[in-house]
This record gives C-alpha cells, structure tokens and sequence, in this order.
C-alpha cells in the first residue's frame, strides 16, 4: 500500500478497505468495531487525501519541470461546502468507496452526512472562488487560492417566533481532515505602530516604520483536484497566531489574563469570518483581516516566485494575482511595500511590475457596496501602507492632471481618497490604478460599470475593461449535487459534458422525445421527494411533491426581493380566502437565505416570511393548495438539494442591481425555469436558452432609471388603480400576517407607497403577478413544460466556469493549461 515517486496507489476495493481499515487503527487508534460514524469519515477522507497528495506531488513537479507562470486567487470568502463527496466524484472513485463501504457494512451517504460545511463566505462571491478553484485544477492549470482559515464560519441560522436567530458555527471544532498546517512556512505579519521620517545617505526621504507589534500567519492547505484527478492544486488558508505565547514575568505574577492578552488578540484575526462593522471595534478587525491575509499571501507568493527566480523583473511573467471583489486591494501596496521597502527596488520599476502583476474583478453595482475605509483607521492598522497609497495617487492624480487639465471634477471623481468630513481611502479605486485589467462578472454588469459606476475610469482606461460572465462547475452543480439527471444525461448522450458542458446541447435533440421526456420527470419527481424530506426535517412543514416547486433560496437582501415574492404568495392566498378562487396549480414556495446580522430590514423580510407561511399553512382551505416553507440555515449542502428539486427559479432581483448571480445558472442546468427579471446574467440565459422558455417581466434597466430620474412615477397610482395591488398592500397594513403582533407588517405599507422603496417592488408587482400567470398556464401541459425543461438544461453549457476560467486565463493572466 505504499506510493513511492511516480507510482500510485491502488484503486480496487481491497485496497481501498484496507486502507481505511490501516487508518482507522493506526492514524485514529481505533478499533474497527468500537468505531464512530465520524470517525469512519476520518479514515475514509484520509484514505482520499493520500491519493490527493500523490497526484499534488505529481501535479507540482509538472509545474516546476515547465517553468509555467501561476494564478492566485486572493479572496476573503471561499465558500467550499463539503469535501468528501466533491473529492470521490473528481477522482472518480464514487462508486468504488461506495462500494468497498458497503461490503464492510458502512453508509457512505451516512458518512457524509456526518460532516459540516467548510463555510467560509457568506454568498455568491465565497462559492464562485470555490467554482473557479474547481475549473483550475479541471483545466490543468497552475491557479492557487488565498484566503483566511476562519475558525468560526458563517453563522448558523435559526428561527425563533419567526426571527432570524444567529449561532456560531465553529466548523473547525472536530478538526479538518482535509487541512495539512505548514506552520515552518508561516508569514510575519507587523501591525499597528508608527513612521519615523528619516532619509538615507544620498538625502532620499527613507520611511521607517516602528514599533509594529508582530502577528504570525501559519498557513493550512486544502487539496482541490480537478475532474480526472490528474491535476491537484491548493487552497492556502492562513490562521493568525501570536509571535509570542505569553508573558512569563507576569504569568509568574499571578496575572493569567494578562499573560495571554496579546496571544488572544492575535488570534482573534482570524476567528470569525466578517466581523460586525457597526462599531468601531468591529471595523477596526475587519480591516485587520483584510490586511493579515494580503500580507500573508504575497509574502508567500514572493517565497515560491524566489525559489526559482531572483530577478524581479520576471515577476509579471510568472505572477498573476486576482483580486475577487476590493477586500484584498490592501495587497497592492503590499507589494509595492515589498518590493520598495525589503528589495530596494526604484517606485517607477516597482509599480509597473505591480500594475502588469494584478487582476481586479469587480461584483457589485450598488455604490455603497464600494469598499472605503477612513484614512484614520487605516494609518492606524498599516502606517506605511498608507504612505504608499497616498504616493500611488499623487503620481496618480498627477498623470489626469497632465491629460486633463484643470478638471478639478475629475480630479475628485477618480481619487483614491475621497476628501470630505472624514477622508476614506476608496479601496475599488486602488483596485483599478494598481491593476492592468478591471472586469465585470455578467454582459450587463459590464456595460453598467462603464456608463455608471465607474465611468470616468472608463474614460481614462477604457482597454483595461473587459467582461467575464460568471460560471459554476458543473461537477458539483451537476454531476454531484443532481446524480439522477447526470446519469440520464450521461446515458443520452455520454459523458464528455462533465469536462465540456457545451456538449449538453446535442440534449436539445430529445425535447420532444417522450421517452426521454417520461426518465427527466421522474428524475425531477424523486428530486422533489428528496427535497421534501428535507423540508419536513428542517422547516417542519409537509409539501406535496406532486405541487409547482418555486423556489426563491439567495441572501436576503431589498435588491433580490424576496419582499416581491412574499407579496405574490400573499395575493395568491387572498385570492382564494376572499374569492373563492383555486388556483390550477398548487403551489409550494420555498424560501431559503441569511440575512446579514446587522441588516434589520432583511432580517424583518425573514420575519414577514415566517409569518405568511404560518397563516397561510394553517388556513384549511388555503393549505391545501398552497404552502409555504422557510428553510433554515441556507448552505451548499442545503443547496445540493434545493436546487435539483426546484421547478421554478426565482431571479427577481430589480434591474440593474445584481451584477452577474450564479444561482440562476445552478438552478437553470438543473432543469427549473426561470421567473426573472432583465437584470444580471438572467439576461445572457434568456439568450441562449431562447425568450421563450424563460419567464421575464418587469421593468428593464433604462426602465427603472426613467422612473428613478422622472417624477411621473407614482406608487400610490398603481396602489388606487390596481385592486390586486391595493388588496396586498393593505393586508399588510392591517394584521392578517400578524394576528398576535398587531401592526408589525404595517412597515411594508409605509415602506413602498411612501417614497423610500429604492426597488421598485410596486412598479413591478402588476407584471410579476401576470407572468405567475404564464406560469401556471405552461405548467399544467406536462410535455410543453419538459420541453422548456430540456431546452434550458441544453443551452447552458456558457455558464460553466470552465469557460470562464478560460476566458480570464486568455485575456487577463496570460497562462495556458500545464498538463
């Protein structure tokens, strides 16, 4: 059973129970017989990690024996879910573990079960850096993530009355059987101190910063191997540990606390994933996070790049650094600091290796999502990063000065500082200076950056922008998450969509196929049984599978809307207690999200939620052809089941606010429809699926933008003119939804008719309740509604991250596959 250089272990089954069997007893010191369920799971994801890091050594030499230039992917968030099943499924040893399990008498589905989320991110942007991970090892090519090793991940959420309740989810607690430490290889990290201003002998200003105190960054390493195993790259996560245990002078005099105060504080960096930045304590950690993981992270890609390298001059052709989202922007001038400070290089010879080094990809468009920390704070945490920043738009400023002079408008726009009552070092703008290329993640976003948000930079770069539409691995969002579907796919059209997603369209082909048409219901239909355990299990509500699955399961956020939907379940239900009228299709709403702890707004939708459902689950007649269910504690592994179960997929966010989503795409590729809005990618799936097998209403960009910049637009017009309308909003007036809380929902009332709803939930209510309407018409003709099933899943092979990983590859790192 042992692997030497070149060699790899054996697959059979004997092989594979003998190696779970060896360690069980000799890694766990434990008898078979007196074994855990969760420690069965450790010898099992040891038994795969031994096969990981043979095909990592592998993988390595390959990389070094090229000379190939690397990809790092610098993210806060990386929202991995579960490893084991992900990890069978890309060696292709599902079946085979399942197996050799089985014959000595073990669930492997039991044992997965067993084990928690890696869940460090908190939405889209966490589990598209997971995705693109995938599509790196997939394609073969040397891309590598960066990020915090969180001991606390996102919270757990729970309901009580209905309120979301938030508990800590200390994933880490059992250990990670998946996580090697490397604490020879940690960084040193200085925080915090002062800049003396000295100049050296030829009388250059020479900066020295003093009295930092030291933090430790002990980085653990996640194997992530691509589809086929034959490339083995690595998630690098950094822990933040004190340089020094404690203090022994004082421990000896009797004050403990004390001793250890320096080693907790350290420690805490890394402790939590998104500290609360409602009080100063809270942002002050948060920007401390943000600045330990860049400083980790380009100290360790500076050590790879020298232990081959020792000319800087080669590090643009052996480096490319992407920055997902503005969190890791800090790591621009930590570079510039490394290269200025610690190796001597001139400013001019050390900002253009930086600028042809990084990548920055921008996710939002709502203005105040755009990063900023105040001057104060940040000359606090990182003093000489500061200097460094404030130099880079000095010479900066000075360039838009020379090009266009006088435009002191301009000049203020496009600062990295923004001057006001409290300057702030506008972290998107370091991004864009410091990078040679600014991306967005969907056509539309793209376009958006360009005329709205980021004009002016447009103007002064328009080269640097390009767009690269978001994608999900198709190996967990398809073959994994959905194996009733993939086998039908599989066995229709074989297997090479698993590596080529765009090989799904020869499925167009069997859209009127009734045989084929007759196995992807019934694989839907089981799905929806599955996800009807889960609901009973989790919200404790009993559906029927044989209802219309609509799913609304995303952050809770104004912008996406979930508001929307709960009017709609609203109208729904007082069409029937009011009139009398049924609805053809019954109806199971399914929700799913967290809201961000401080977020009320978000957390009162989730409230209001709870509250629809339970009037509406307990009326007798209602409930019998509606229902609604809230399922808690929204994650990957939730999503893996949600998400193949759904037949409608809600993406109603208002237009021109989501950048890309990739839940769209998830829930598009596993056979659901999708209700949307013009907004995202929800447009470039309309174009390839076709407009007639998707759902779109509601106001379009420069729809929303007439009536946001007109004074035609008035709320209380459709609410007077428009029964339907009225009918909802004033249920929420009065207290149907909240019989023992009188007036707690008359919020929403005030809240959309008073002028203060920046989302347009009324002025694109009439058209949502039209297009459910469509809805329900396709929906009771059984083949029509396959066909537009098989249609989707044909046409979504774009959305593959696959692709996008070989479009950033091609037009922003320059690499190429190193197999």
């Amino acid at each position: 059973m042992k692997s030497f250089d070149g060699m790899r272990l054996e697959n059979t089954q004997e092989a594979l129970q003998a190696v779970v069997s060896h360690h069980l007893r000799y890694s766990l010191g434990r008898d078979w017989k007196m074994a855990t369920i969760r420690e069965i799971y450790w010898a099992i994801s040891l038994a795969v990690r031994d096969r990981l890091f043979d095909r990592l050594f592998e993988t390595e030499k390959r990389y070094q024996q090229g000379g190939v230039k690397r990809v790092y992917y610098l993210s806060m968030e990386f929202l991995m879910g579960r490893a084991l099943g992900n990890n069978l499924c890309n060696l292709k040893l599902f079946d085979s573990f399942k197996q050799a399990m089985e014959e000595m008498g073990v669930d492997l589905e039991e044992v997965r079960e067993c084990t928690a989320d890696a869940a460090l991110g908190n939405g889209g942007l966490g589990r598209l850096a997971a995705c693109f991970l995938d599509s790196l090892a997939t394609l073969g090519i040397p891309g590598y993530g960066y990020g915090i090793n969180y001991e606390f991940g996102h919270f757990k959420q729970e309901f009580s009355h209905g309120y979301q309740r938030e508990t800590s989810d200390n994933w880490l607690k059992r250990g990670n059987p998946w996580q090697i430490a490397r604490p020879d290889e940690a960084c040193l990290v200085p925080l915090f101190g002062r800049i003396l201003h000295t100049h050296d002998r030829k009388g250059d200003y020479s900066p020295m910063w003093l009295d930092w105190e030291m933090v430790v960054g002990v980085p653990f390493d996640m194997p992530i191997v691509g589809y086929g195993g034959e490339t083995v790259n690595t998630l690098r996560l950094f822990s933040a540990k004190s340089s020094e245990e404690f203090d022994v002078e004082i421990f000896n005099d009797g004050d403990y606390h004390e001793a250890v105060k320096n080693k907790i504080s350290s420690e805490n960096i890394s402790k939590v994933l998104y500290p609360s930045d409602s009080f100063r304590a809270g942002r002050l950690l948060r920007l401390v996070q943000e600045y330990f993981f860049v400083a980790c992270s380009i100290r360790d890609i500076a050590t790879i790049f020298l232990r081959s390298y020792d000319n800087f001059d080669l590090f643009p052709s052996k480096v490319a650094i992407q920055l997902n989202d503005t969190h890791p922007a800090l790591a621009i001038s930590e570079l510039m600091r490394f290269l200025v400070d610690e190796h001597a290089l001139p400013w001019e010879r050390a900002w253009s290796i930086t600028e042809r080094t990084f990548g920055y990809t921008n996710h939002t468009l709502l203005p105040e999502a755009l990063e900023k920390w105040p001057v104060s704070l940040m000359e606090y945490v990182a003093p000489r990063h500061l200097q460094i920043i404030y130099e880079i738009n000095r010479r900066f400023l000075e360039q838009i000065t020379v090009r266009w002079p006088g435009d002191e408008a301009l000049v203020r726009n496009v600062s990295i500082i923004e001057e006001g009552d409290e300057k702030q070092v506008r972290m998107s703008h370091l991004a864009m200076v410091g990078s040679h290329s600014v991306n967005g993640v969907a056509a539309l976003h793209t376009e958006l950056l360009k005329s709205h948000l980021l004009p002016d930079f447009y103007k002064l770069w328009p080269k640097k922008f390009n767009n690269k539409t978001n994608g999900v691995t198709p190996r967990r969002w398809l073959l994994k998450a959905n194996p009733g579907l993939s086998d039908l796919i599989t066995e229709t059209i074989g297997d090479g969509w698993i590596r080529d997603l765009r090989k799904l369209k020869a499925l167009e082909a069997y859209a009127e196929d009734a045989g084929f048409l007759e196995g992807l219901m019934a694989v839907k239909r089981a799905n929806k049984e599955r996800l009807a355990t889960l609901i009973k299990r989790d919200a404790h509500v009993t559906v029927d599978p044989d209802t219309l699955f609509d799913v609304h399961a995303k952050r809770i956020h104004e912008y996406k809307r979930q508001l929307l939907k709960a009017l709609h379940v609203a109208h729904q239900f007082l069409q029937i207690i009011d009139d009398g009228k049924y609805p053809e299709v019954p109806r199971t709403y399914i929700f799913a999200g967290k809201a961000a702890p401080g977020y009320k707004v978000a957390k009162q939708i989730i409230k209001l939620i709870n509250n629809v459902a339970a009037v509406v689950n307990a009326h007798p007649k209602a409930r019998e052809y509606v229902r609604v269910a809230f399922v808690p504690d929204y994650r990957v592994t939730v999503a893996e089941k949600i998400i193949p179960g759904a037949d409608v997929s809600e993406q109603i966010s208002t237009a021109g606010t989501e950048a890309s989503g990739t839940g769209n795409m998830k829930f598009a590729m596993n056979g659901a429809l999708t209700v949307g809005t013009c907004d995202g990618a929800n447009i470039e799936i309309m174009n390839e699926v076709g407009r007639e097998n998707i759902f779109i209403f509601g106001h379009d960009v420069e729809g929303i933008r007439a009536l946001r910049e007109g004074r035609e637009y008035n709320p209380w017009d459709l609410y007077e003119n428009d029964p339907a309308v009225k009918r909802i909003l004033d249920a929420f007036s009065g207290d149907l939804f909240c019989p023992v809380e009188p007036g707690l929902f008359r919020w929403v009332f005030e809240h959309l008719l008073y002028g203060r709803d920046i989302y347009y939930h009324v002025a694109d209510l009439p058209s949502y309740l039209s297009v459910q309407e469509d809805v329900d018409r396709c929906f009771l003709d059984t083949s029509t509604w396959a066909g537009h099933v098989v249609r989707n899943i044909a046409n979504t092979g774009t959305f593959s991250s696959d692709r996008t990983i070989l479009e950033y590859a091609r037009d922003i790192w320059g690499v190429g596959p190193a197999l």
